[in-house]
């Protein structure tokens, strides 16, 4: 088996995810799974925009910080 290159190695790198892992009520899974499918996305694609979207209104200077 080859080896990944040194620039695939690197967008891995940048592009690292950490698994979490939550509980939700039925009601709310089973929304989050209407909104995903309209949207032809994963519930997870679903739930990381959502927690992107409160942290940049929690936290407008953290979005700052990172620019």
């Amino acid at each position: 088996m080859s080896k990944p290159s040194k620039s695939s190695q690197k967008q891995q790198e940048t592009h690292k995810s950490v698994r979490t892992s939550v509980s939700l009520s039925p009601e709310l899974h089973e929304t989050l799974e209407r909104m995903a499918k309209e949207k032809k996305v994963s519930v997870a694609w679903v739930i990381r925009d959502a927690a992107e979207k409160y942290v940049s209104e929690q936290w407008p200077l953290l979005q700052q910080e990172r620019a």
